[in-house]
């Protein structure tokens, strides 16, 4: 699911699990409905915690995706281990953005985890009982992130609200993940 849309109705009806909110986040913006509606881009700023990479961009704009962007997202978030670049799903990129819409801020997010080819996920796995076998970050479909000063409830809160996917919350190694899968947390 998008959270675009082409009228206020379906819009809504695609936010309708903010109420949950309440009082830990502000509610969606008004300004941030209009620039969605107009075409105004949606761009991210990411650091790689393992390579020490950043790269920013546009990556939609004019109701189409920048598949240049997405392709430089995709490289700065692979698996550094085995340097293997996957396309991610772009609406990851849509969920985390819309989460920093609600929550009014443009700030690098800092990636732990994006593509994790099926050997380093076997690996991680074999370490963690946190590691799922079945990855969604193996179909390039979930990230693990952080936005430094911004409180980890308050993330998982907003994406769960959003519900646009699965959002993990592990405070203890300080980051949220989401994936594109269907709607649940843990």
């Amino acid at each position: 699911m998008s959270i675009v849309s082409k009228n206020r109705r379906n819009f809504i009806r695609n936010l309708s699990g903010i109420a949950v909110l309440g009082a830990t986040a502000p509610l969606f913006t008004t300004k941030a409905y209009a620039n969605i509606l107009s075409g105004h881009g949606k761009a991210l700023k990411f650091y790689n915690r393992h390579t020490q990479e950043r790269v920013q961009g546009v990556f939609w704009q004019n109701g189409q995706y920048n598949k240049q962007v997405l392709a430089s997202f995709d490289h700065h978030l692979r698996d550094h281990r085995q340097q293997e670049v996957a396309a991610l799903d772009p609406k990851l990129f849509d969920f985390i953005h819309a989460i920093c819409e609600q929550l009014g801020i443009d700030k690098e997010i800092h990636i732990i985890s994006g593509y994790r080819s099926p050997k380093t996920n076997a690996m991680l796995a074999s370490k963690s009982t946190g590691v799922a076998k079945k990855s969604y970050h193996m179909r390039g479909m979930a990230i693990d992130f952080a936005i430094p000063g911004v409180d980890l409830a308050l993330l998982r809160d907003t994406a769960k609200a959003l519900r646009l996917g699965g959002v993990g919350y592990y405070p203890e190694s300080g980051f949220i993940h989401l994936d594109t899968g269907r709607v649940r947390s843990w």
